[in-house]
C-alpha cells in the first residue's frame, strides 16, 4: 500500500534503514589507547530501521522485532511460510536455534559459521524423511559435492552433536562426500571411514597410522592413541 519494496526492510541499503548508524543498531566510539566502545544508536535505539519502516507490522511484529527473534522463536512465527520454515528448521537441526535472525556475522564462531554454510547446502538438497525419522534417500538427481569441515562440533552440546551427525548423514545419503577433521568421539564412531594421523602430535605426527571403518581400526595390531580411546568409547556405547 505504501509502495515499499523488499529493499525497504534491508539494513544494508539506504531508504528504510536508520542512517544514524547505517543499519547497525550500534555505534563504535574510538577510545585513545583503549579498545573501541560500542553503544546503542541514539537515533533508532538499536532497532536498525527508520520510524517509517518500523511502522509496518507483520503479525504484530516490526522488521526490527523479527530480526531480534531467535531461530527457535522464528520457526513457529513462520510456520505457514514453507521456504523460510524449512531453512529455520535446518538451523535447528545443526544446533543453531539460539542464534538471532539479525545476528551480525563477526559475532559468529568458526564452528557456527561452518554450520550455517552447511544449512545453505542442505537447503539446496531438499531431502525428505518419513514419519519414523528414517535416514532419507535421494530427493532427485543431485550434483556430487565434496564438503571439508574443520572441527564443526567445537562448542556444541552433546545433544547438538547428535543433530549435526544426522545432518552430515543426510548430505552423504544425498550422494555427497563429507570429510571432517575432528577429535569428537561421537563423530568418529559414526564415520564410514577413519584416517588416523600420528603417531604423535606436531612434529611427531603427520603420518597415517591407521585407516578403515571404526571397527576395523580398533582391531589394529599396532594401536594408536586414537584407536585405544575409540575402542573404550565404542565398548561403553554398546554396553
Amino acid at each position: 500500500m505504501r509502495g515499499y519494496t523488499a529493499s525497504r526492510f534491508s539494513f544494508n541499503t539506504k531508504g528504510g534503514r536508520c542512517e544514524g548508524c547505517e543499519g547497525q543498531g550500534i555505534k563504535r566510539i574510538e577510545m585513545s589507547f583503549l579498545p573501541d566502545v560500542k553503544v546503542l544508536c541514539e537515533v533508532c535505539n538499536g532497532a536498525r530501521f527508520s520510524p517509517e519502516t518500523l511502522a509496518v507490522r507483520f503479525k504484530g511484529k516490526t522488521i526490527g522485532d523479527v530480526l531480534a527473534m531467535s531461530v527457535d522463536e522464528a520457526v513457529e512465527f513462520f510456520s505457514a511460510h514453507t521456504s523460510i520454515h524449512h531453512a529455520l528448521r535446518l538451523l535447528q537441526d545443526v544446533g543453531l536455534g539460539y542464534l538471532t535472525l539479525g545476528q551480525q556475522s563477526p559475532t559468529l564462531s568458526g564452528g557456527e559459521a561452518q554450520r550455517i554454510k552447511l544449512v545453505t547446502e542442505l537447503a539446496k538438497v531438499r531431502l525428505s524423511t518419513d514419519d519414523a525419522g528414517a535416514r532419507p534417500g535421494r530427493a532427485g538427481a543431485q550434483k556430487h559435492t565434496l564438503y571439508v569441515l574443520d572441527e564443526p562440533t567445537v562448542g556444541l552440546h552433546m545433544a547438538d552433536v547428535e543433530k549435526l551427525i544426522r545432518v552430515l548423514h543426510r548430505l552423504v545419503d544425498a550422494g555427497n562426500t563429507v570429510v571432517v577433521v575432528e577429535h569428537n568421539l561421537d563423530v568418529m564412531a559414526d564415520a564410514d571411514w577413519l584416517i588416523d594421523l600420528g603417531p604423535e602430535g606436531g612434529d611427531g605426527g603427520g603420518r597415517i597410522v591407521a585407516q578403515g571403518s571404526p571397527r576395523d581400526i580398533i582391531a589394529n595390531k599396532r594401536p594408536s592413541h586414537t584407536t585405544r580411546v575409540l575402542a573404550e568409547f565404542l565398548a561403553e556405547r554398546s554396553a
